[in-house]
């Protein structure tokens, strides 16, 4: 009879050994996943940074064109500045929806206004033509491309850590601890693929003849 209970002690002693090793496991796994997302989400807000700290040479450059739209300009100078009004933590990522929209709408503002800008140029040839416009051209390009692939990643990291705090066992104790679902960025119509920033402006009239 000893031997019988003896046994049974030792079973559940190892059945909840293995239960505690299994939840600290999946904890330590679940703290990994979400650093990724944090850590992706930075590499997000950096690539945003990047486009924004371009804007105070594109309006220098702009503002040395005579005659060009002020209020073209103006509202580019607008839209980067409430992008910076939003309040998110650029270290950690949104723990809601509401809060990535109100982040990515700001950002599509500000967007939305660097294109008008970009495409009010084509009226002006001599700013256009110029060497520092274009490279700053050519790096906003490059800052669109490294914007959407780095949302791109920071959605996927975000669905491998949603992915798992849904699974047996994390699912019971997940949400008790912290480990709440990440938003994902969503994409406008039409902004499946990176915005194209067309800056070959010089070999235009060439090709049309």
């Amino acid at each position: 009879m000893k031997k019988t209970f003896f046994i049974v002690v030792v079973v559940i002693a190892a059945m909840i050994g293995a239960l505690v090793l299994g939840s600290i496991g999946t904890y330590n796994g679940l703290v990994g996943k979400q650093q990724a997302v944090d850590a992706a989400w930075a590499q997000v807000a950096n690539q945003y940074q990047r486009r924004a700290d371009l804007i105070p040479n594109l309006v220098s450059t702009v503002k040395g064109s005579a005659d060009f739209e002020k209020s073209t300009l103006e509202s580019v100078i607008e839209a980067r500045a409430s992008v910076g009004k939003v309040n998110v933590d650029m270290s950690n990522a949104p723990e809601s929806a509401a809060m990535l929209e109100k982040f990515q709408d700001a950002q599509n503002q500000f967007g939305s206004a660097l294109q008008r800008l970009l495409v009010t140029v084509e009226r002006y040839p001599d700013l256009k033509a110029s060497a520092g416009f274009r490279d700053l051209q050519a790096q906003l390009e490059g800052a669109e491309n490294r914007i959407a692939v780095e949302r791109g990643r920071f959605n996927e990291v975000s669905k491998v850590y949603n992915t798992a705090i849904k699974k047996v066992p994390a699912v019971f104790f997940a949400s008790m601890l912290g480990f709440d679902s990440k938003p994902y960025f969503e994409n406008e119509a039409g902004t499946e693929k990176a915005p194209e920033v067309d800056f070959d402006f010089g070999n235009k009239g060439s090709d049309a003849e």
